[in-house]
């Protein structure tokens, strides 16, 4: 059983990279479905509104922090803190290169019309023997007929990139009758497979300023990323307030 801490009533899991990698090989042994999320600081604040949200990263098998910000969070509040980031990006990055090595199966979900296609063909010639049963963009209309398609080739690991909230609600809401043994929410991750969007620079990454380099690339990401700082503000008043008691 994983250790667990809690950061503004979202569960969060105390795992390393590698270790984040061994309980995905683990799920994928198992007969039942498996949520995992990668919340960051503005997914816990959206969460904070967003009951179904909150719901299914509550329910979820495993919660890696994907934020620099939930993991200063967890220093900050003077408990158990998190050994480190795990960028989902790299987590799913980390599953292909173990996955390719057996007969597991994955299904692309979400993008813009072709991305999938995309971000599946340079998985493939990235990752030798990785094997991908299913595409499809995520502009649809008819979330069942989404499912049928789905169950219809059984995919061991299904990959939902709708964005938050919209990805980790799906998930939540239909993995007890889906096939794979992991569902896992990845955001943008098929632009980045695609090569639509660029990662930052290495070096941004190492600084943990990924979210410094996708807020100068992307300006208009402001409004999203003013959620930060307040994010940190609640993490300092609950930590004073914890303090008093």
């Amino acid at each position: 059983m994983l250790n667990r801490i809690n950061i503004m009533n979202v569960p969060i899991d105390v795992v390393t990279m590698d270790e984040a990698v061994s309980k995905l090989m683990s799920f994928l042994k198992t007969e039942q479905c498996h949520a995992v999320f990668t919340p960051n600081p503005e997914i816990i604040m959206e969460a904070q509104d967003n009951k179904e949200l909150m719901k299914a990263l509550n329910n979820a098998s495993l919660v890696v922090p994907d934020g620099i910000g939930v993991v200063l969070a967890s220093r900050i509040l003077k408990g158990p803190s998190l050994p480190e980031r795990v960028a989902g990006y790299d987590l799913v990055q980390n599953l292909f290169k173990s996955a390719a090595k057996t007969d597991y199966t994955f299904y692309f979900l979400g993008g813009e019309v072709g991305i999938a296609d995309k971000a599946a063909k340079k998985m493939e010639e990235k990752y030798k023997g990785l094997k991908i049963v299913g595409r499809q963009h995520g502009y649809f209309k008819d979330e069942k007929e989404i499912i049928k398609k789905i169950q219809a080739v059984k995919p061991d690991v299904l990959l939902v990139g709708l964005g938050a909230p919209k990805q980790e609600i799906l998930i939540d809401k239909y993995k007890d009758i889906l096939p794979a043994k992991l569902c896992i929410g990845v955001g943008g991750s098929f632009d980045v497979m695609a090569g639509k969007v660029k990662r930052a620079p290495v070096i941004f990454q190492k600084l943990a300023l990924e979210w410094f380099y996708r807020l100068i690339s992307q300006p208009t990401r402001i409004k999203r990323m003013i959620r930060l700082p307040i994010f940190l503000w609640n993490i300092l008043r609950i930590s004073v307030n914890n303090k008093k008691k």
